[in-house]
């Protein structure tokens, strides 16, 4: 009901505006600040309530998905005719939607419900969920899920965050939910209007360390109590479904928490990139979830739960990466200066085929930790391997787009300044997704 509240108000201050007898009555600058303190402090309560989420018949034992049988023991970069298939489709919608959305998403900060079900089309949230909870699920998926990760990201990343981050909670509830927390929340990622949902693990602190979180869960009674800040949250202002982490007596965990609990409220600091994803710190205030709400039962591994978000994220910035290269490699090609293709200077070619180069290498560690991570080996190595370049040539692929382009580069005009700016997460980004 806030939501609608806060709507409704808007849109009655909006129409008000509009008036001539506010300048008569000398009231228009009252009015217009109080619709400035609505639209910055009314989404502070912006946490939705509109779905009930119910335990039916759990059984004794959750379910989990093996490694797939067609994986090796040694790395495999073949793509089998399935995961071809789902990546021509995702390929279409990131070329034919995303992209032609990205702009209009970016500046809106919101993907639009027209792309949301679109997606859902798709039927990419199917993948997370096992098969016998409704889903089609019915082994380990994290190559495919990079896969599409990378193939929605080529499209806009902002508006892959916003897609993704339902599909990365129902993957957590997979891999580590009990039985119950399973058929109380997995199930409903498999209905025909899925849940949205978001996983908070940043914090709004310098040099912030995932696993040191200032973000706290106290044990009182049959509860937990948790209190904190979260950042860079997507879907903070909409998701109905949390995973958050957050610091017990025994280390980091994650607790399940639904949108609308009291003292869960969503902030206004819109990000500089990704913006279509919705960002915004998320707040808790004495929050108290059932015991039964941490997430996992003694199988539960944070250190792989950190790793697999962010491989997705290495994933998403392959894909926007990709983007830039297909971009100025004809741009470079058709823009002359003094009589010749700039292309032709030794200078920009360098730049363009350097910016493979990494785009490669960065391709390879991330498929590398992720199909370790699919077989059910340790990857924690790789992951950091993969992050640790990535966050850094990512970012330099991003900023050599622009710099090829020049004045051009600069402008909104051209895409190559929101995948800058996009590109710029993953220097800061942990574990919001999943694979």
């Amino acid at each position: 009901m806030a939501k609608d509240a806060v709507g409704y108000a808007l849109t009655a201050l909006n129409r008000l505006a509009s008036s001539e007898m506010l300048d008569k009555m000398g009231m228009r600058k009252s009015v217009e600040r109080l619709a400035y303190s609505l639209t910055k402090g009314g989404f502070q309560v912006l946490t939705t309530t509109a779905r009930a989420f119910k335990s039916g018949n759990a059984g004794n034992k959750p379910e989990r998905l093996t490694a797939p049988g067609h994986t090796r023991d040694l790395f495999d970069l073949g793509v089998t005719d399935e995961q071809q298939m789902i990546r021509d489709s995702v390929q279409g919608f990131a070329t034919n939607v995303l992209r032609e959305q990205a702009e209009h998403a970016d500046a809106a900060q919101q993907t639009s419900e027209d792309v949301i079900a679109q997606a859902l089309e798709l039927g990419l949230n199917f993948f997370a969920v096992p098969e016998s909870l409704g889903g089609a699920a019915t082994e380990k998926s994290t190559v495919t899920s990079m896969l599409l990760a990378e193939d929605l990201a080529r499209g806009d990343m902002g508006q892959a965050v916003a897609i993704l981050a339902p599909m990365g909670v129902a993957n957590a509830l997979t891999q580590w939910g009990t039985a119950q927390q399973q058929d109380k929340y997995l199930s409903s990622f498999a209905e025909e209007n899925p849940p949205k949902a978001a996983i908070a693990v940043c914090e709004p602190r310098p040099l912030f360390d995932p696993m040191a979180l200032a973000t706290t869960a106290r044990k009182d009674g049959n509860d937990y109590v948790l209190n904190g800040e979260k950042s860079l949250v997507p879907l903070a202002a909409e998701a109905e479904i949390f995973l958050v982490a957050a610091q017990t007596d025994t280390g980091p965990a994650v607790f399940i928490v639904e949108g609308g609990t009291d003292g869960l409220t969503a902030g206004e600091d819109p990000a500089m990139g990704i913006r279509a994803s919705g960002q915004r710190p998320l707040k808790l205030d004495n929050v108290r979830i059932p015991a039964d709400n941490c997430l996992g039962n003694g199988d539960f591994d944070y250190r792989a739960f950190v790793d697999l978000g962010t491989l997705a994220w290495c994933a998403m910035a392959i894909g926007t990466s990709q983007a830039v290269l297909d971009y100025v490699g004809p741009y470079c090609n058709e823009r002359t200066a003094f009589g010749e293709p700039i292309s032709h200077r030794q200078s920009v070619a360098f730049m363009i085929a350097d910016m493979a180069i990494e785009l490669d290498a960065m391709r390879m560690l991330t498929y590398r930790a992720a199909s370790r991570a699919e077989q059910g080996k340790s990857f924690q190595r790789e992951a950091h391997l993969a992050r640790t370049l990535v966050k850094d040539k990512a970012m330099k692929i991003g900023t050599d787009g622009v710099q090829l382009l020049g004045g051009h580069g600069f402008t909104k005009e051209y895409p190559v300044e929101r995948w800058y700016r996009d590109l710029r997460a993953v220097g800061v980004a942990f574990g919001g997704l999943h694979l």
